[in-house]
């Protein structure tokens, strides 16, 4: 049988380069609560992502949820269903309603044509979602919020180290989030950050991530238990130190993928955006109109030993856990792409045989 292919592999540094970098936890025993490690890492993303303020947490969705929380949002949250559940999640744990948006269908993200008339007196925000390393509108999201008073909090957990005509992504806003999963393009085993612009979120999220405490005596908000540890915090060093290499490799795959899957009537690939430097994350194909279905391509390759995903799929508004609250036929364009996407395998590591490979099975 051929060797099994996974949508995704980590990237991790060698090992002696981790064991270096743990090895002085053996000597402080300070294994969490912003210790050493988690200060440098903290420090060094911030110089990376070119930012004001960012602050670790112990994976993405503890990131979203608690800068939510941190912003103080009420009533309505205006969203897409084209996203991992993570993002709804973060919203109605937050007692909020979201109101979801449809896709645009050339990069799959929100459709700023189609916010203003979704806004109501009850909305507070705009959580829109970077997908597949492309980048929102952001100029025309930021136009509404200025105009209706609204919060934008980005879902950035595709666009890690991304730049948008010069402007790291980090930036648009007034938040984001970014994840740091082991399956993201850059990973600390788990983790994620929040970057921000108002200076009187600090004391909250730093509180909120550790039980609301700011001190022994003082607990002034109700938190939760999200920090990072010093072993996460110490893989997101090594890998920081190799990410521009793995990027450059991961570029390779793309390029070749291109090269096979171009002009290919009933398939569409995800062109880059124009200004945006891009990280390489995923590559998605929608078979529209191809002799075969999305799910029959599928299939092929899983019989293949090859693991695509079919990302995102279905809507967040499709699963069982909010059955009967959300109705994804208000977001039409969404659930087309959900049920025509493929995101093919990726990672700095992949062979050029095996991308050739994958090509010719779904071309035959």
């Amino acid at each position: 049988m051929n060797k099994q292919i996974n949508v995704t592999q980590s990237s991790m540094p060698d090992f002696s380069e981790y064991v270096e970098e743990i090895k002085e936890l053996w000597e402080s025993h300070w294994l969490t609560n912003m210790g050493a490690k988690h200060n440098q890492f903290e420090k060094e993303l911030q110089e990376y992502l070119n930012t004001s303020k960012i602050k670790l947490f112990v994976n993405g969705h503890m990131a979203l949820e608690s800068i939510i929380g941190a912003c103080h949002l009420t009533g309505e949250v205006i969203t897409t269903p084209y996203t991992f559940i993570s993002t709804t999640h973060a919203i109605v744990r937050n007692n909020l309603q979201p109101i979801f948006c449809d896709i645009n269908s050339e990069d799959y993200t929100i459709d700023t044509t189609k916010i203003e008339e979704l806004i109501t007196e009850k909305t507070s925000a705009i959580i829109p979602v970077h997908v597949y390393g492309n980048i929102c509108n952001v100029k025309e999201i930021d136009r509404i919020a200025k105009k209706y008073n609204l919060k934008v909090i980005y879902d950035a957990a595709h666009a890690f180290g991304e730049t948008y005509n010069g402007k790291g992504v980090a930036n648009f806003g007034d938040a984001s989030m970014f994840s740091f999963h082991a399956t993201k393009v850059f990973n600390s085993i788990e983790g994620g950050a929040v970057t921000y612009k108002d200076e009187g979120l600090t004391d909250i999220l730093e509180g909120m991530k550790d039980f609301g405490i700011l001190d022994y005596e003082s607990v002034p908000y109700i938190g939760n238990n999200s920090k990072m540890n010093e072993f996460q915090a110490a893989m997101g060093i090594c890998n920081l130190r190799h990410l521009l290499g793995e990027i450059e490799k991961r570029k390779l795959v793309v390029e070749r993928y291109f090269m096979w899957l171009k002009d290919i009537d009933g398939i569409k690939l995800n062109r880059p955006q124009e200004g945006v430097k891009q990280n390489y994350s995923y590559f998605p194909v929608v078979f529209d109109g191809y002799r075969k279905t999305r799910d029959e391509i599928y299939d092929s390759l899983e019989k293949n030993n090859i693991y695509a995903r079919k990302y995102f799929y279905p809507l967040t508004t499709d699963y069982e856990c909010y059955e009967g609250r959300f109705h994804s036929q208000y977001t039409p364009i969404a659930k087309k792409i959900s049920k025509q996407i493929l995101t093919l395998p990726l990672y700095a590591n992949l062979e050029i045989s095996d991308v050739d490979r994958i090509c010719n099975i779904i071309l035959n």
